[in-house]
């Protein structure tokens, strides 16, 4: 569930950098508001994602999927240049997440397992 919130907090950053595109430097009131709440809530699921993942692991995903996905968007909705060296950063932060993803839910997987050798019978609550 953690990495759940995680890909959620980072779709909801890449909505509010938008906006804050769209607020004009916060000068139009209802792009602001919607910018201000985006925001929020995309920190609402980061700080939930960061009770199970690593902080380093958490933050570098959640960036990550920000860039990307910013970087996209402004590419195809803001009609921003895009050229082959572009494409490939964009790839190798992609392969960063995943890579990131793939070591963490090992480690998480063993905490996990250690937890229930050590208290038999208890289970993990999931957020």
């Amino acid at each position: 569930m953690a990495w759940l919130y995680l890909l959620i907090a980072g779709g909801l950053e890449v909505a509010w950098a938008y906006g804050l595109q769209e607020s004009e430097g916060f000068t139009k009131w209802l792009p602001s508001v919607v910018t201000v709440a985006l925001l929020a809530a995309s920190f609402f699921c980061f700080a939930r994602a960061m009770k199970r993942v690593e902080i380093g692991t958490a933050y570098a995903v959640f960036t990550g999927i920000g860039s990307v996905g910013t970087v996209i968007v402004s590419i195809a909705v803001l009609d921003e240049p895009v050229n082959v060296p572009k494409l490939l950063f964009i790839a190798m932060l992609v392969g960063g997440i995943v890579g990131l993803k793939v070591v963490s839910g090992r480690s998480e997987a063993g905490e996990e397992a250690a937890k229930r050798k050590a208290k038999p019978g208890a289970e993990t609550a999931a957020d």
